[in-house]
């Protein structure tokens, strides 16, 4: 099940505006050129920000994800009428032909909070990978404790959302049982109030996420530095070699 966050029609609405610089993009879409890719997968597409960019450069590209909201909303986006959409989890790639490259952007890959649901995917991912077809995905460094920075104090924006007026939005963490770290958006939207969502990421060490898809059948050709967050994450790059 997806979080609120993602699945509330009024939060999906909200994500884009409330985020709207996307540069941790850019690194994925050099990446789709450096590694030649043509037929491209994006599981947890969320809103479709990535799926449309690379649809309207001419790719084939499916978007793939569990929040029915946040697939409206993409599904609104300039160029998503050339973008397959599919409302799912790792379960539906058995409905997708081979692609070159599955991507995983921000979070997604810490939404997997135990081994087995984590391996599930790999492996789906690996039967819908062409021969020698990759992998990307980014990890945070669990040592480097990225959520006691998710307080008010620093994460308190107020945004000019059109039709809905100004947002206040803020994060905050309610618990964290290593590996696990939970924590709540709020968003205070004019004329509705207060709506939150409780979201929890699962932070794998490095081994941990090495050993994970040697067992789904993958090999790591590199871990890269994320532009973005540099010396904060990790940016995993998977190849199927059998």
């Amino acid at each position: 099940m997806a979080d609120a966050i993602f699945e509330d029609p009024l939060l999906a609405r909200l994500y884009d505006p409330l985020d709207p610089d996307r540069s941790d993009l850019d690194a994925y879409r050099a990446l789709v050129d450096e590694l030649g890719a043509h037929r491209v997968l994006d599981l947890g597409c969320g809103t479709g920000t990535f799926a449309t960019m690379l649809a309207a450069d001419g790719l084939d590209v499916v978007g793939v994800d569990p929040a029915t909201a946040s697939l409206d909303v993409a599904r609104g986006k300039p160029h998503a009428s050339r973008v397959r959409w599919l409302d799912g989890d790792a379960g539906v790639l058995t409905e997708v032909d081979p692609v070159d490259l599955v991507v995983m952007t921000a979070n997604v890959f810490q939404v997997f909070l135990d081994r087995d649901a984590a391996l599930r995917t790999l492996v789906a991912v690996r039967e819908v990978l062409r021969p020698s077809g990759r992998l990307v995905f980014e990890t945070r460094d669990p040592r480097r404790r990225a959520w006691e920075a998710w307080t008010p104090e620093q994460s308190r924006t107020r945004t000019e959302v059109p039709g809905l007026g100004e947002v206040e939005a803020w994060v905050e963490v309610t618990a964290v049982e290593p590996p696990l770290v939970t924590f709540r958006w709020s968003h205070l939207v004019p004329g509705t109030g207060l709506v939150t969502s409780d979201s929890t990421l699962r932070f794998w060490t490095l081994d941990e996420v090495r050993g994970l898809v040697a067992d789904a059948g993958l090999d790591v050709d590199e871990v890269r530095d994320a532009p973005d967050r540099p010396g904060l994450e990790h940016v995993v790059v998977c190849r199927r070699t059998r």
